[in-house]
């Protein structure tokens, strides 16, 4: 006589029950729905919606082309593997942009996995590939020069145009910082700016000086009253949006007749760490001031542009003694 079965189930008998209510059904479409749903409740940036979005459709397309079917819980490390594969060997992507495509797979299968949606992730502790640092691109005290006298300052615009480029040297803030500032986040009695718009979420505070308040106060008087509270308008006096604040550095790149480098609101960052660095900035007012919530990129500054190895090794030199 057989023994009688236990009626509870345990170990991976609740897996497997856990896999066939869950993940056998869950489509990756539906799997994504869910991701970017959650990702809206808890308020995360529209960029990083849309980055999230555009690189899991990425992978879904890898998976399409190569007929794999598409639920969640049949796609295995291997797969994975072999997607980072075509991108190395097929796409020839380099190692930053399948990076960027990892980092938010990652985050995707990581929420399926925590919300239980999946019993095992195939992305947990899976590794970035290595990148080596390359040259930081950053234009010269000329191309500076250059580029501020593009603008043509009789137009609305260009004053519009040129306390942009002003604030992005001045601050070093990014473009999505630049396209939340708000009116009343100007405070040019305090000589500040309040940062909202950030990447970590943590809001701050950047430093201007006499000639960017200057500016700031002449533009604001041209500004005028306008129904939307953001610092940059139209000249329909609606929100200056992040896609047209994008190619302001590059059409007056362009005529301005600047080779070279690339013209955009990142180089500017860029620039705008060099100087610092240049200028005796040290990495804990750098970090704070450019918004890095780690010291890595900072050091990166720091180590291309520190002219104290440079001063020491004056004195220090080999050929003094030859």
């Amino acid at each position: 006589m057989s023994s009688r079965r236990r009626n509870v189930l345990i170990g991976h008998q609740l897996d497997i029950v856990e896999q066939t209510l869950t993940s056998a059904v869950l489509s990756y479409d539906k799997a994504l729905d869910l991701f970017i749903a959650d990702a809206k409740r808890k308020a995360l940036r529209d960029y990083t919606i849309v980055y999230y979005r555009r690189e899991c459709n990425d992978f879904r397309g890898y998976l399409v082309q190569q007929e794999h079917d598409l639920f969640i819980h049949e796609i295995t490390r291997e797969i994975i593997n072999s997607y980072v594969e075509d991108m190395q060997m097929v796409r020839k992507l380099k190692a930053a942009t399948i990076n960027t495509k990892l980092r938010s797979i990652r985050a995707f299968f990581g929420w399926l996995y925590k919300c239980k949606y999946i019993v095992s992730n195939p992305m947990e502790r899976y590794p970035l590939m290595r990148e080596r640092t390359g040259k930081v691109e950053t234009f010269s005290l000329k191309q500076l020069k250059q580029l501020l006298n593009a603008p043509d300052k009789r137009t609305f615009t260009g004053q519009r145009d040129y306390t942009f480029l002003l604030l992005l040297l001045e601050t070093g803030i990014r473009l999505n910082e630049a396209a939340g500032i708000l009116v009343e986040d100007v405070k040019l009695s305090e000589g500040q700016i309040f940062i909202r718009n950030t990447k970590n979420h943590f809001h701050r505070y950047v430093p201007i000086q006499a000639k960017m308040k200057e500016q700031l106060r002449r533009y604001l008087k041209l500004r005028g009253s306008c129904e939307t509270e953001h610092l940059f308008v139209t000249i329909d006096e609606t929100q200056l949006k992040r896609g047209a604040m994008q190619k302001i550095v590059a059409h007056y790149g362009n005529k301005a007749n600047i080779k070279g480098v690339r013209c955009s609101p990142h180089t500017m960052r860029h620039t705008f760490a060099k100087m610092c660095v240049m200028n005796g900035a040290g990495i804990f007012e750098l970090q704070k001031i450019l918004g890095h919530s780690t010291m890595e990129m900072v050091r990166v500054y720091v180590n291309l542009y520190s002219s104290e190895v440079n001063d020491k090794h004056k004195s220090f030199s080999p050929l003094n003694n030859l």
